[in-house]
């Protein structure tokens, strides 16, 4: 017996009997017409928003030059194509390689659940253009289904979770360790796998499950960006492996040592949540967000607050006394403290993991672009001089909640002390690229074309023009694997 009532409508999981089954059968059979136009338009924007901040770090980062290097040197079959740099790589280790530069600029899309683009799109791309040199196309409607299987099941899992900020308590990046299993989803329909099948590469892929939040604070080549490299590779050999015929381990969610006892620690995760009205309920639609910022998702509500001080009072940088950050969850304090390190970030990543310089990136400017993360913009001094009246007090009274796509949106205040005595709050409960504040493919497109222009192997005009417009109508394409072309 299913655990999902029959009429889809109105199904309701109550218990998690059968839930890892009913994830492999909605892998497997999602069909495009069941698709809303709105998860249509995003998955496509997503599309184009991944390609861009995997190709752009392949010439800012570099890590992405030392991931990219190490593939290459291994050799194998010439499969799917590295992203940024050119040349092919066998798929798994080009899904590793592509993954990894997806978060290299901590641009990349976020949702409930962490970056559920970068856990699907490169290991999609992958299996596609594998598939394409063993004479099978894959269409653009065939792999739009594929890709919003995969992020639906890594979405739902995470809503299922009932620890307040729960990556923070647990310690896990919820990118890996649900990409093991949406990275399956999508590769595994982009093979034609049957619900069996599907089945064992899931479960192929909860065996490979990882993921911790334990980094090395300020070093130049960091780990934390490689986390959709090593789901992304892990999902793309075992579909591969369940194709051939390999058991994958069975009820991974619901069995006693499976996702939820085992890794979030959790006895009661909400089951309709995770099996609810599959196939016509896409909880992504409500928790995505795109990034318009290149950092840290915990920065997009004081940057959001601290733009919205500055344009509502016409806020200069000489008017600014001092910046108070107020609330926010654990991960708003953890990218606010220590002040002093915080402030004055010497490598990138720290300088997209702290609020201090961010905000003042933020005030000093009125933005945040790729520039800032710089060796140049790290230095800066009108930046650093904000960062320095930024400063951080809890607030006994915000209660820990889901942090959701944005961080600590609706928690997390900015207060601004102007020269004049003026004190001058703002605490937004959403921030541009959030469902309530949507953007347009115009600001996809330009953030795209940004991006590229900082690609390792340079790509020309007519052909990123034409990329665009191959992804804008990708539903209609006979075979999606001419995008990677057009950029390579």
């Amino acid at each position: 017996m299913s655990a999902i009532l029959k009429n889809p409508a109105t199904q309701v999981a109550t218990s998690g009997k059968d839930a890892s089954r009913n994830l492999a059968r909605h892998a497997a059979t999602l069909r495009y017409e069941a698709l809303p136009r709105e998860l249509i338009e995003l998955t496509k924007q997503c599309v184009l928003d991944t390609l861009g901040v995997s190709i752009g770090a392949s010439g800012i980062n570099d890590e992405a030059r030392l991931v990219h290097d190490y593939v290459r040197d291994l050799g194998g079959k010439a499969e799917s194509t590295i992203w940024g740099f050119g040349g092919k790589a066998p798929a798994p280790w080009a899904a590793f390689v592509n993954g990894s530069l997806g978060h290299m600029l901590d641009y990349d899309d976020v949702s409930d659940g962490g970056h559920v683009s970068i856990s699907t799109i490169p290991p999609g791309f992958a299996i596609a253009e594998k598939l394409r040199g063993n004479g099978t196309n894959i269409s653009g409607k065939d792999f739009l289904t594929a890709i919003a299987a995969g992020t639906d099941i890594h979405t739902r899992l995470s809503l299922a979770i009932d620890i307040p900020d729960w990556t923070m308590a647990e310690g896990w990046f919820a990118t890996q360790l649900f990409g093991f299993i949406s990275g399956s989803a999508t590769a595994g329909r982009l093979l034609g796998l049957d619900e069996e099948k599907m089945e064992n590469a899931l479960g192929i892929g909860y065996n490979q499950m990882s993921g911790s939040r334990q980094m090395a604070v300020g070093a130049a080549t960091h780990m934390r960006a490689m986390q959709a490299g090593f789901s992304g590779q892990a999902a793309t050999a075992g579909a591969e492996m369940a194709r051939r015929g390999v058991i994958g381990d069975k009820e991974f969610l619901e069995g006693r040592y499976g996702m939820f006892h085992n890794y979030v620690r959790t006895g009661t995760p909400n089951w309709d949540a995770v099996i609810g009205e599959l196939g016509t309920r896409f909880p992504l639609l409500q928790t995505h967000g795109f990034k318009v910022w290149p950092a840290c998702a915990y920065t997009r509500p004081t940057n959001a607050a601290t733009l919205i001080l500055r344009n509502t009072h016409k806020l200069k940088p000489e008017d600014v006394e001092s910046i108070t950050i107020v609330g926010g969850t654990g991960g708003t304090q953890l990218l606010c403290e220590p002040l002093d390190k915080k402030r004055r970030p010497q490598v990138s990543i720290d300088g997209k993991y702290s609020i201090p310089f961010t905000t003042g990136v933020m005030m000093a400017r009125g933005n945040v672009t790729l520039r800032d993360y710089t060796d140049e913009g790290l230095r800066d001094p009108g930046a650093l001089a904000m960062a320095d009246k930024v400063s951080y007090r809890p607030d006994p009274k915000a209660k820990m909640q889901r942090g959701g796509s944005s961080g600590s949106i609706g928690m997390v205040a900015v207060e601004i002390k102007t020269k004049d005595g003026r004190i001058l709050t703002s605490q937004p409960d959403s921030v541009p690229g959030d469902p309530k504040q949507r953007i347009g493919w115009d600001v996809v497109e330009t953030k795209f074309r940004d991006c590229v222009s900082f690609a390792a192997k340079p790509t020309a005009a007519k052909n990123i023009d034409r990329a665009i417009e191959l992804v804008r109508d990708l539903e209609h394409q006979q075979d999606v694997t001419e995008v990677v072309r057009l950029l390579t």
